[in-house]
């Protein structure tokens, strides 16, 4: 019995020992691979590239006074409907008093003329009712007596210009009336009552008074880089999406893309314009921020595969068909349009076929890893 103990026990170790080996060979062991698939379907594949800007009205006037001064009043707020020729503001002529002295000196050097040719002219009514002068004589005096008279109106007004700077004749057409010079509405108001404002003349672009813009037609103004400007054209359609508004998009046709670029932040940007679809339900303030992808190419209705089932041999590009469960084969593959995620397939694929799905092209809805997929990165073709 003493004997049998011990053999027991040795017996009991090498199985135990045993034991630990096999579970650990097992768990070594890895599982056989088993490939997810997926199958091409129909889709549309559109080719874009994104320019970054603003909207803006395509007419945007700033009003500016005809005379310097002090601002008096304002008849408009930002938001207001104005017609061309509506008064916007009122400003009040501050004289100079060199100019101001000598429109008064005028006046009276005027008026002493016009007493003078007055009283000439009551003179020499007299020895015509005489028969002193003669009618022709007459008539001459009576000239310088209207034109004496036109001097001291002339000075009078231009004294009152000086002061006010309108006369009383000039009504609407007044310099001190700053008037919006086109239709619109009335989107910034820069300056208050009490401000000190310049007129617009050769030396100086004027202070403004308030801007006024077409709000029922706006555009998109952006840049685009020069990597991509020279694939778009005029007439290509955008898909325009502005940030404030995020549950709506716009329709946009490109009007003008700029002949020069500009350095922008150490890269060269070119200008772009396009026009925007009016739509009655939105309204489109000025000044939001918006992006605008330019469709370069698309493809309707076309069979279509991740890019991420993609494999390559060489410049070859093929996929793996499942012939049977988890057995799969080679086909090589024509493909076309990408858009960065799916790529078109002109040929090699059905849409009944199961495509093996590599392990690095990650879940769908993903660009996916390895040559296949862009992951999300600037669209191109697939060659």
């Amino acid at each position: 019995m003493k004997r049998l103990a011990p053999l027991l026990l040795l017996v009991a170790f090498l199985a135990l020992v045993a034991g630990a080996f096999w579970f650990l060979y097992t768990k070594s062991q890895k599982p056989p691979t088993k490939f997810s698939t997926e199958q091409a379907e129909t889709r549309d594949i559109v080719r874009k590239t994104v320019a970054t800007g603003a909207i803006v009205p395509r007419q945007e006037v700033e009003v500016k006074p005809r005379v310097s001064g002090v601002l008096e009043s304002i008849s408009v707020e930002p938001g207001q409907m104005v017609k061309r020729g509506d008064p916007i503001a009122k400003v009040q002529i501050v004289p100079n008093a060199v100019n101001l002295n000598r429109a008064e000196s005028e006046v009276r050097a005027a008026q002493i003329a016009f007493q003078n040719a007055k009283r000439e002219l009551e003179r020499n009514q007299g020895l015509f009712a005489q028969g002193v002068i003669s009618e022709a004589e007459l008539a001459t005096w009576k000239t310088q007596f209207q034109m004496a008279r036109q001097e001291l109106d002339a000075a009078s007004s231009n004294l009152q210009l000086v002061k006010e700077g309108a006369t009383r004749a000039a009504g609407k057409d007044s310099n001190i009336v700053v008037v919006s010079t086109v239709d619109g509405m009335v989107i910034d108001v820069p300056v208050k009552v009490g401000y000190s404002v310049i007129e617009s003349n050769n030396f100086n672009a004027g202070t403004t008074i308030a801007v006024v813009a077409n709000m029922g037609d706006m555009i998109f103004q952006g840049q685009v880089d020069e990597s991509e400007v020279g694939k778009i054209r005029e007439k290509m359609k955008l898909e325009i999406k502005i940030g404030a508004l995020e549950k709506e998009q716009f329709e946009g046709e490109l009007e003008y893309i700029a002949p020069k670029g500009k350095e922008i932040d150490g890269a060269i940007q070119f200008e772009i314009k396009a026009a925007i679809k009016k739509r009655d339900d939105v309204f489109i303030r000025a000044g939001y921020s918006a992006n605008a992808d330019i469709v370069l190419e698309d493809r309707r209705g076309v069979l279509a595969i991740r890019e991420a089932l993609l494999q390559f041999d060489g410049d070859k590009k093929f996929v793996e068909v499942e012939v049977g469960p988890q057995k799969f084969e080679r086909r090589d593959v024509e493909v076309g349009l990408s858009d960065g995620i799916h790529v078109e397939v002109k040929a090699g694929v059905t849409p009944e076929d199961k495509l093996k799905v590599p392990g690095n092209a990650g879940p769908p809805g993903m660009g996916g890893g390895g040559r296949g997929g862009f992951g999300g990165g600037p669209p191109r073709r697939a060659r």
